[in-house]
């Protein structure tokens, strides 16, 4: 039990330390880039390089994403607070939605076409 909760508690804080120095690099550096952004890159990268075990974060990602729909309750909140706004600009936001995923599947699908004329080669 106490074991449990001790790994628990560093994964949490392994994963609170990179947000909290990928927070603190973006207001020092002043980059538009968000500090959560950085937070992760920096994660990633410690554990690409084998310097932060995975054994170490995993259990309270794997809770984190357990429960990840519970995280998106504020923003939907939030995006009811401004619905007005939202429903004035929705053309636009339909427009970039579309197009943006018009665009995605296109590449994708000459990439793909193009790696795997090469792989039969």
């Amino acid at each position: 039990m106490a074991q449990t909760a001790l790994k628990y508690l560093v994964s949490m804080g392994m994963i609170f330390l990179c947000l909290l120095a990928g927070n603190n690099l973006q207001s020092w550096l002043d980059i538009s880039i968000p500090g959560s952004i950085i937070g992760m890159l920096i994660l990633f990268g410690l554990m690409a390089s084998g310097l932060l075990p995975s054994t170490w974060v995993k259990p309270s990602a794997s809770l984190f994403i357990r429960y990840m729909v519970l995280l998106f309750i504020p923003i939907s909140v939030g995006l009811m607070v401004h619905l007005d706004m939202l429903m004035d600009n929705i053309w636009a936001i339909l427009a970039s939605a579309i197009g943006g995923t018009t665009i995605v599947l296109v590449v994708l699908a000459f990439s793909l076409d193009r790696l795997l004329k090469k792989g039969g080669e």
